[in-house]
């Protein structure tokens, strides 16, 4: 059963949020679900791109060291299983759809569900945070407004074209703060910016190949080569130097760093979820 809290009377538990893919839906329908009960306070916790054995077995650790209800979405049979067990051992609900999931919560609770639907709709503290970390992230984008820095909780740092701001943007609708910094040949940006305590840094690079690609399509140059043939913004050669910077820079301070060649804005930013939550804990000493 989950604790109560003797202060405000609150429902106090762990939910863990499991996914094989970038957990989008799942974060969805455990909000809608988690909606139907009052006097609660979940601490949960996402775990997307559980892809291996060995990523499901560091999880089921972190369950075990907080056990609470398990939502998942995952294909592979053998993980499945593997998963379920362990919270059957556990005695936690193990659950993957919507209705299994407002049965469990009803049950590990003890409160029955409202049936209201559209309660994750509602004008809460939560929906006026992601509205706030959108504006931040508006204000903040592509190096603006250095000044306040301070103020987000992730900033991320890459050359042109590595999705900054799109990635900016689905971490604020998440309710993250994200600002974020361009790498740009010949524009310094004073070493204190990356140098700020609060904010949680993330490296973001690509294949220089990619990055080209996607420049020229940017600028549409595949169809003026020769009006573009002296853009430096399109000199492969200036465009590995460029990542080789970054790349340096990222090493330098001790940033993760995520690849984003071959990643949708949607697994990029559910990695640095995971990662930011992992520093969340490791400074709350938990």
């Amino acid at each position: 059963m989950a604790e109560t809290n003797k202060q405000d009377g609150k429902h106090k538990f762990h939910l863990h949020l499991v996914s094989d893919a970038t957990g989008t839906t799942l974060l969805g329908l455990a909000r809608a679900c988690l909606a139907q009960f009052e006097d609660i306070e979940p601490v949960q916790k996402f775990w997307p791109l559980v892809r291996t054995q060995r990523q499901l077995d560091r999880i089921i650790a972190k369950i075990e060291e907080n056990p609470g209800p398990v939502v998942f979405t995952m294909v592979d049979r053998k993980m499945r299983k593997r998963l379920q067990e362990r919270c059957d051992e556990l005695n936690v609900p193990c659950v993957a759809v919507l209705d299994p999931i407002i049965r469990s919560l009803s049950s590990y609770l003890g409160l029955h569900a409202m049936g209201v639907p559209g309660l994750q709709h509602t004008m809460d503290d939560a929906y006026f945070r992601r509205v706030a970390a959108v504006d931040f992230a508006m204000r903040h984008d592509d190096g603006k407004k250095l000044s306040d820095l301070n103020e987000a909780e992730v900033i991320l740092v890459g050359v042109s074209r590595t999705s900054k701001t799109p990635t900016s943007v689905f971490l604020a609708r998440r309710g993250i703060k994200a600002a974020n910094i361009p790498l740009v040949p010949g524009v310094d940006v004073p070493p204190e910016k990356f140098e700020l305590k609060g904010p949680f840094y993330v490296g973001l690079t690509a294949s220089p190949d990619r990055l080209l690609e996607i420049r020229r399509t940017r600028l549409k140059a595949e169809d003026n080569k020769e009006r573009f043939e002296e853009n430096t913004y399109l000199d492969f050669e200036r465009i590995k130097e460029e990542v080789r910077v970054g790349r340096r820079l990222f090493a330098k301070y001790g940033w993760p760093v995520i690849d984003v060649t071959k990643r949708s804005i949607e697994e990029t930013s559910a990695e640095i979820l995971a990662l930011y939550q992992s520093h969340q804990e490791q400074n709350n000493g938990r």
